[in-house]
């Protein structure tokens, strides 16, 4: 029995992390996969839980090793899925979801097709800005920055399967547990998880 794999994507400050963590907390069954990265902890992150930070001679040793799912280079910075451990937990049946950026979620496409994907949308530019700094962790040119490139990675949405504007938080996490429980429902999703009590039930 394999689980079903959901990849997340969205512009810096568009809420995709605190969205990811309300469907962890409302639904036990998903587990997320902790990304590695190369950038510094940022206040309140601890190592194993929001990222495995690594160094960049150890981050490049995992590419060469082809030992991440996907990788990337992100605001100055590196990010990548480690490929055995998501394999695995989807082949003892574990629903996974990664928190990637867009170039991550093209490589895990490519890789795992079934992917389902979810790309999470300000309800605008101004809000972006807004939320990106009131988080207080950036300066103003990181900030502009981070908005510019927000108009990029925006580009890309038609790519995913599902789109989400992240204008209410409480609509948007219902909506994202709703494509997860709908996808689990699906035919061949069912018809795999449930195939003894169908055979049970002839």
């Amino acid at each position: 029995m394999s689980g079903c794999l959901f990849v997340v994507s969205a512009p810096s400050g568009a809420g995709k992390t605190s969205l990811v963590n309300a469907l962890l907390a409302a639904d036990p069954a998903v587990r997320k996969s902790v990304s590695y990265t190369t950038r510094e902890p940022r206040p309140g992150e601890s190592h194993g839980h929001d990222y495995h930070f690594v160094a960049m001679p150890e981050f490049e040793r995992m590419i060469e090793s082809n030992d991440l799912l996907e990788h990337a280079r992100v605001h100055g910075n590196s990010y990548g899925t480690g490929r055995t451990w998501v394999l695995d937990a989807l082949a003892a049946g574990d629903d996974i979801v990664l928190e990637i950026d867009w170039q991550g979620a093209q490589q895990v496409r490519r890789l795992y097709p079934q992917a389902v994907s979810v790309f999470i949308l300000p309800p605008s530019i101004e809000a972006l800005e807004s939320r990106l700094r009131g988080r207080g962790q950036d300066s103003e040119d990181v900030i502009a920055r981070r908005v510019r490139a927000a108009r990029t990675e925006i580009g890309h949405v038609a790519e995913f399967d599902y789109v989400i504007v992240n204008s209410v938080f409480a609509t948007a996490a219902r909506e994202l547990q709703s494509i997860v429980i709908a996808h689990r429902l699906m035919r061949p999703t069912q018809l795999v998880r449930h195939q003894a009590l169908i055979e049970a039930l002839r």
